[in-house]
């Protein structure tokens, strides 16, 4: 990977976990469905990015 797609996936990634974080810290009380919903966006975010990034990493070089 090159430098500038590791420091978009650091930026997203980052991004990420500070609203999970602010998610949870707004929270009353963590219930089944708030961890639900940061698992579910965390494979909406990550899993297209890392089939892109692995599928295309290799002809990248």
């Amino acid at each position: 990977m090159k430098t500038p797609h590791i420091i978009r996936l650091f930026f997203i990634a980052a991004l990420w976990i500070a609203i999970s974080t602010l998610l949870i810290t707004s929270a009353e009380k963590i219930t089944l469905y708030t961890i639900f919903v940061i698992i579910a966006s965390g494979i909406v975010v990550f899993v297209p990015l890392y089939k892109k990034y692995r599928r295309n990493g290799s002809a990248d070089k």
